[in-house]
């Protein structure tokens, strides 16, 4: 009987911003299938609960500091990643910010910061773990996007640029490193409840404005992404690389739902 394409036990990814939101919703998913996990933060203080709670699933977990501005923090932590598990199969590209302003009061600072973190940063962290892939000659690269990868929204500007250039750095990427066994692929949620858009989930009204959005008439919780997750970090996918894999309920199709009069 040949191997199940889907089994990823054994496995060792990086997980960038795991300390909590998606990341560790991430970690959790991996962690249940059986993957060892190396998790980043900005700080170790803020991965020792996340630490503990994937420990607990069963697997061993290494907690390691990444600030993905600055190039030496991504290639220190690598390194370290390497050092304690002697490979990474899976990078979770994660590590990402927001600043939610209208378009003409956006600052320099804020664009700087966001495109620093959501783009420069996907793309440094994902070239040092290349380096590494390349020589095994096999490795599993998921950058996170989001459905502004593909749609605009008012308040959005930098972010939708990063992300969309994050589809665009998938494609350039996976040309790139399909060579070297190396698959790269963009995961971009839809409308989930993160701590980055917990506000507009606070305003009256806002989930229903939603929701008559969203075919699937609701938005999006952890557990939704997981299928696509191990599909895109196991060999199921292994002939399935620059793709931006959308998981958003339906949104993105850009239109209203119809309520049908009885």
């Amino acid at each position: 009987m040949s191997k199940n394409p889907f089994d990823i036990s054994g496995k060792v990814a990086l997980v960038t911003g795991a300390s909590r939101g998606l990341g560790l919703g991430f970690a959790k998913s991996l962690a249940k299938a059986g993957v060892n996990l190396a998790i980043t933060s900005r700080s170790l203080e803020s991965l020792e609960a996340p630490a503990k709670e994937l420990e607990a699933l069963g697997v061993k977990v290494h907690k390691v500091v990444l600030d993905v501005r600055d190039q030496q923090s991504i290639k220190d932590a690598v390194a370290s990643v390497i050092e304690k598990f002697g490979c990474i199969d899976i990078l979770m590209n994660n590590a990402g910010c927001n600043v939610r302003k209208p378009a003409l009061e956006v600052e320099w600072d804020d664009w700087n910061l966001i495109l620093e973190t959501n783009l420069r940063g996907v793309f440094f962290v994902a070239q040092e773990v290349a380096r590494h892939m390349s020589t095994k000659k096999y490795g599993r690269i998921i950058n996170i996007g989001s459905v502004t990868c593909v749609a605009g929204y008012a308040g959005l500007g930098p972010y939708g640029a990063s992300r969309g250039g994050t589809k665009q750095l998938t494609m350039s990427l996976a040309h790139d490193w399909g060579e070297y066994g190396i698959t790269v692929n963009c995961l971009a949620p839809g409308w989930f409840k993160t701590d980055q858009n917990k506000v507009m989930y606070e305003q009256e009204g806002w989930v229903d404005y939603l929701c008559e959005r969203i075919p699937l008439g609701r938005p999006g919780s952890p557990g939704d992404l997981e299928g696509a997750l191990l599909l895109l970090a196991s060999d199921a996918s292994a002939y399935i690389t620059g793709q931006t894999l959308l998981v958003d309920g339906g949104i993105s199709v850009g239109a209203v739902r119809a309520t049908v009069a009885k």
